[in-house]
Order: structure tokens, then sequence, then C-alpha cells
């Protein structure tokens, strides 16, 4: 008998030197017991929560059990935790499932479950749980609702052995609501964040902002205002919930959605003392229907756009007593704002996930903007090629044309719907296999040199729709989106002018070089050589003539009238410049530069078109024999 009641102890002593555990037949090597005795008394140890079991493979292995005090583990613990027997009486409860209960110690020990009530388990359906617990934990997360407010636990309820031997359960409630928030703000944020990247163009971003907004405050009435940089105003775009737009508007007398709010009067309101408080985060605004201290009136805060007297109906109606007010902003660009109105009592829980929603909105806002401004712009762009005097086309990235102008047509035939791609392009403007591969050959290379914003001209033979061949000058200019922006000179009559223009030119080359041996044949004469227009005005003189009368350049005399080089009605002056006249030969006295006269002997002779027509005269001067 003795040895029965020592057999335990020994058990004991012999897994304390063993952390990782014993089998049952290393335990009866070494405390010189049968396994059957070990077998018996572990169970018995086990029961009383003095070992634990866990299976290894095919064996049982046993380790002491690290077992805490109840008392200390009741009071240094945050949770909520009670203590029940096999009957569900209370047996222990901590302090702090007290306080929250506001009952005594005394006077629920001993009380069984099912009778008392006790925040957050004394429901049907939390007893049934905790009832139906034997041998394993069991984990679930219960909602609690306390003055209309919810609250989140997880609730443990843990199979217990005393040290009688005898089973309970203890219940373990930890407060959760806060990590409940947080999740579920996450996923709304998460949720936000993926609806505005695919929000459709049609769709009403800001009354949609609105709608998100009171999915996010329940109890809250929203407004979402733009703001228009132009006009420096801002205007209400949307009010939720639904009542609350139809109250102000049976209020007002009219839809809130499109009133105007001037931004001089948005600084001229008491709450916003510089325009720098646009960009930080939220504030929260006391109202009220009349202005006290501390506390601004709803007249202030609509900017005194909404009369006095309907603003203190607005708040009486609507029991406004507070705004959280907010700007959109977006890189230093002012975008709109939001106001969320809530009673004097209300709060919003967590405003940073607020403030990161208000974020996602100004970048979808901003976003929106962005993409209205360039549809804009492509648009404007569009038009003006339409109008361009050569064909044009753009294509996008994915090689596929995405617009045409009409000159485009006009020359080439194709439209839009017959060259949907780049592909289809080639096939059709150039049919021949050979010549199709080499063009597009040329295609790539110039692509893979090519920077942006420059200019790749090249010149082909292009198939028109009704098989007329053209060619056409490409210029193609590559933006930094990838979009391809391509000009077609139809060049066809200038190539083929080509030819005639190169004999012109060769011919003028042979004039050309004709004059020029003149030029020199008169620049060489030992005489002087003169030559006026049909209005008796220099229009080339030689270097005798210049060296004769005392100038340096032709630039002195040249457009100068004739008589200022001869004693009046003398030389080229007295002739009338007629073709008719005939040559003249004599001698005639002249005036240099320094005004002195000298007499020279010349021979001067009309100028006449091939129609007859007087175009001027030209002189021989010199101290020589007249030329005839």
């Amino acid at each position: 008998m003795d040895e029965d009641q020592g057999s335990p102890d020994r058990i004991l002593r012999t897994l304390l030197f063993r952390p990782r555990g014993m089998t049952i037949t290393e335990i009866a090597k070494h405390t010189d017991l049968t396994r059957n005795s070990v077998s018996k008394y572990l169970e018995v140890l086990r029961m009383g929560g003095h070992v634990d079991m866990r299976t290894v493979g095919n064996a049982k292995v046993y380790s002491l059990a690290q077992r805490v005090p109840i008392s200390a583990f009741l009071c240094f613990t945050n949770n909520l935790i009670v203590v029940l027997d096999s009957r569900c009486t209370i047996v222990q409860i901590n302090e702090r499932f007290l306080r929250l209960a506001g009952l005594t110690k005394d006077g629920i020990i001993g009380e069984n479950i099912r009778t008392v009530s006790l925040p957050v388990i004394s429901t049907p359906e939390t007893l049934a749980i905790i009832q139906g617990v034997e041998r394993e934990q069991f984990i679930t997360d219960i909602r609690y609702n306390s003055d209309g407010e919810d609250f989140f636990y997880q609730m443990q309820v843990i199979p217990t052995v005393f040290d009688d031997g005898e089973r309970g359960r203890t219940i373990v409630l930890e407060d959760i609501t806060e990590k409940k928030r947080y999740v579920r703000n996450m996923e709304f944020l998460a949720r936000s964040a993926m609806e505005f990247v695919d929000l459709l163009d049609d769709v009403d971003l800001y009354q949609r902002i609105a709608e998100l907004l009171v999915d996010f405050v329940p109890e809250g009435r929203v407004f979402v205002q733009s703001y228009d940089e132009a006009s420096n105003t801002f205007f209400v775009r949307a009010v939720m919930d639904e009542g609350f737009r139809e109250a102000l508007t049976s209020l007002m007398g009219r839809d809130p959605v499109g009133l105007v709010c001037p931004l001089d009067e948005v600084f001229l309101s008491p709450f916003l003392e510089n325009p720098g408080n646009m960009q930080r985060g939220i504030r929260e605004v006391p109202l009220a229907a009349r202005p006290a201290e501390g506390v601004f009136s709803f007249y202030e805060f609509a900017f005194q756009q909404i009369p006095e007297e309907v603003c203190e109906q607005i708040v009486i109606t609507c029991n406004i007593g507070k705004a959280y007010m907010a700007f959109l902003v977006w890189k230093e660009q002012l975008l709109g704002d939001i106001g969320v109105l809530m009673p004097a009592d209300g709060t919003i829980e967590d405003t940073p996930a607020l403030e990161s929603f208000i974020r996602q909105a100004s970048i979808a806002i901003s976003k929106r903007m962005t993409e209205e401004r360039l549809r804009r712009s492509n648009e404007r762009f569009r038009k003006v090629v339409e109008l361009f005097p050569v064909p044009a086309a753009i294509i996008n990235a994915e090689n596929r044309y995405t617009f045409l102008n009409r000159k485009f047509t006009e020359v080439f035939g194709y439209t839009l719907a017959d060259i949907p791609t780049g592909r289809d392009w080639f096939a059709l403007a150039f049919p021949d296999a050979d010549v199709r591969k080499e063009v597009i050959a040329t295609w790539k290379s110039d692509l893979e040199r090519a920077g942006q914003n420059q200019v790749r001209p090249r010149m082909y033979e292009v198939c028109c729709k009704n098989g007329e061949k053209k060619t056409v000058l490409f210029r193609t200019i590559l933006f930094c989106d990838q979009t391809h922006y391509i000009t077609y000179e139809d060049v066809t009559e200038l190539r083929r002018a080509q030819p005639i223009l190169l004999d012109d030119i060769e011919d003028l080359r042979a004039i050309g070089e004709e004059l020029r041996i003149m030029d020199r044949a008169l620049a060489s004469l030992p005489c002087a050589v003169a030559v006026t227009d049909a209005d008796g005005r220099l229009r080339y003189v030689n270097p005798a003539f210049l060296a004769m009368w005392g100038y340096d350049s032709l630039d002195d005399v040249a457009g100068r009238d004739a008589s200022e080089f001869w004693i009046a009605g003398g030389g080229m002056a007295a002739r009338p410049g007629g073709a008719a006249d005939g040559p003249w030969s004599g001698a005639v006295t002249a005036v240099r530069r320094d005004l002195s006269a000298f007499t020279v002997r010349g021979t001067i002779a009309p100028l006449a078109g091939d129609a007859g027509e007087a175009l001027g005269l030209v002189g021989w001067f010199g101290d020589l024999p007249a030329i005839p």
C-alpha cells in the first residue's frame, strides 16, 4: 500500500529531469514499476493536471504539466475570466469582469451561470457553446451590444481539471473590438481603393465618394464639394444620406447639390484662419444654431450662402452638433472638400483611416480631372489634325489606328474600318510581299533607333484603295506614351516633274555661266561702261567707270539719276532712252565725285525689249575713239 502511495511521486521526480517527456516503457524502467502500474498512475496524474500527454507516432509521451495558479492568472490579465465547475457553477471570476458586470464577488460566487446575467456570455447561444465544451478547447468570436454600441470579444472555453480531479471550464474573453475595427477599416480602404481604380468614366465620382463615406460613418450626414480654380469657387456636388438631402431640399426650397460657395467667403469664415489649413488633415468644428464661445453657427459654416433662419432650422431638424471637415488636396492642388455632420455626442472612431480614404478620394478626383484634361486636349489636337492639308494618322501603343483625318481618306481612299491595325495597312498599301517585307523591316529599324519627338522621314510608293500608285513622303513622330503621329505627303507630281526641273536648273546654270563671263568681260574693259533703266537711273557701271568718275563701288552710284554724273543736258542724261533714237557718239562733259568737270568721248545706245519697249541706255566712255 505504501508503495502505491509513493509511486506517483517517483514518477513525477523521474519526469522532472526529462523536460522533453518519457514513454511508459522508459518511466517503468527508471522507477522499477510495471508498465500497467505506470499507465494507471499516469492517467490519475493527467486527470489531476499534474502531467501532460502527447502522441508521437504510436507512442504516448508524458511530461510534467506547466501549471499557473489561477489566482495569479485572474489578477494579471486584461481579459475577462470566469471559472465554472462541471455543473456550470461560478467558482472564480476576476475583478475586471466584476467591474463590467457591476457585481461583487460575494454576490456571484456559487451562482449558476444559467441563472445570473453576465455581460457578453449570458445569451442562449453563448451558454449553449459553453455547455457543449467537454475535452477540447473551443474559440469563437462574439458580438456584444451595449448602449447601442457594438463590442467584439474572442471567447475561449478551456476544459479545466481542478486539484481534486473534478472537471470544469475556464472562460476567457479577450476584447478584440479595436482589432475588428482595424480589420474592417482596412477592408473598407482596400475595397474603396479597388473601386476607385475600376470606376467607369460615366459614374458620378463625387456621389460615389459620398456613398462610401456614409458606409464608413453610418451615423454621419455627408457632403462633398468640388473646387474650380478658374472661378475660385466651391460647388456642392453630393449630399448623403438621402434623408438628409431631402430635409435640406425641403428647408432650403432647393436641392443643395449645385450650391455655390465662393472661395473668398471660405477665407472669411472664422474657422479657417488662413489658406494653409486647407492641407492639414481632418478638423472637428463644433456647430450650433447660433454662434457662442468656441462654437460656430451653421450659417457661418455654410459660408453665409444659406439664409440664417434656414440654417437654424437645419441644425434643429437634422440634430447637427459638430462637423468633421477635410480638404481634398493632392500634390499641392486643391480639388474640393468633404464634411461629415454629426450630433454633438457623435464621434468618428478611426480618423487615420478616414484620412487615408480622403487621400484615396483626392487621388481619384485628380486622376479623373487629369483624364478629362487629356481628353479635351486630344479632342483639340484631333480637330486641328482633321483640318490639316496633308493626310495624317495616329497609331496607339498597341499598333492600332485610332484616328485618320479626312485628307487621308481623300488621298488614299482607306478608312479606319479598312485599316484598324498596322498589319492591315501594310497589307493594303504594299501588296507586293517583298516590298512589304522591306518596308516593315525599315519601320522596325526606325523604331529601335528613333528617340521621342524626333521626325523620321521615309519615302515609299503606296497602293491606294482604287489601285492607283502614289509616291508618299512619310514623316513619323513617336510620343512619350508610345503613340505614333504620322503625316503622309503626296509627292507623286513632284517626282514626275523632277526631270523637267533638273533640265531647267541645268539651263539656268548655263545662262548664269554666260552672264558671269559677260560680267567679267565688261569688268575687264579699259573704257567706262554704264547702264541705266527706263527711268534714267544707273543700274550698272564697270570698274573703269568708277575709277574715271572717282567712286569706290557700285553701291555708291547704283540707283542714282544719270543726270548727276553729267553737265546739265549732256551725256546719258540727254538721251530720251527710246530705241527709235538709235546710237549716238561724241564728246560729252562729265562731273566727278568731287564735282570737277572733265571731257570724255563716248557712244550711247538704247536698250529695247523683244516687243520694242524701252528698257534703258548703255554707254561706253573713254579717251578712245568712239566705239561704233
